[in-house]
């Protein structure tokens, strides 16, 4: 029974060992890559394509449904409501740094990546790399990228020029882009539109890390 002990406990170092590698594999290559992303951060900053020209209190709403602690997390998250398993950061690193990204082993080193562009990065430079990459479903000329683009395509105007329920229908798309559409909105999208505005009036709290969907915003 001790030799099995010990060899479970063997193996479990090694797991650990060689999980911790991996995630280390993503942090230099985050360091390795951060010069070019920062500078290619800085050209979105300046042609206006950044969280602040989202328009006025808006970037304070996108962070409040995709990510709460954005401001003072080091790229993970573990606690707080409505944060679920994937912050800001992450979501880019599943763009920047893999072909196509899946769950599973992937996520340390997706997690090491995130860490290391917090290192290297300013917050504002990883949220307008975010926004010029994040994915935000079918529009009239096929898949679109980007929330600036997104904006113009569906309602042709930038974010800032919105009404309040077309920019609040542009954040609700991200949570599933493939599902939610922008370009035939159904009730599931407006249901969301409707959760984040009674988050964003402070009428509810998530139910917890999980709630992504904010189901303790339902309303029921």
């Amino acid at each position: 029974m001790k030799r099995i002990i010990k060899a479970l406990v063997a193996l479990l170092v090694l797991i650990v060992a060689a999980a911790g590698a991996y995630g280390a594999i993503g942090y230099r290559d985050a360091l390795s890559d951060a010069d070019a992303l920062s500078r290619r951060a800085d050209a979105l900053i300046a042609g206006r394509r950044a969280a602040e020209d989202l328009g006025e209190g808006r970037k304070r709403t996108l962070l409040l449904v995709q990510d709460p602690a954005f401001r003072h997390h080091e790229g993970v998250d573990f606690t707080s409501p409505g944060a679920g398993m994937t912050t800001v950061t992450q979501s880019l690193v599943k763009r920047l740094a893999f072909d196509e990204f899946k769950s599973g082993i992937r996520k340390i080193r997706q997690t090491g990546y995130a860490m290391g562009l917090e290192q290297e990065l300013t917050k504002d430079q990883i949220l307008a790399l975010w926004l010029d990459t994040v994915e935000m479903g079918r529009g009239p000329d096929g898949w679109m990228t980007g929330f600036f683009e997104a904006s113009e395509a569906i309602y042709g105007m930038p974010p800032d020029d919105l009404p309040e329920t077309q920019f609040l229908s542009l954040v609700a798309v991200l949570i599933a882009p493939g599902a939610l559409s922008l370009l035939h909105p159904e009730e599931p999208l407006n249901e969301r539109v409707s959760r984040i505005e009674r988050l964003v009036a402070g009428k509810c709290i998530p139910n917890g890390h999980g709630d992504v969907w904010l189901e303790g915003c339902s309303g029921q």
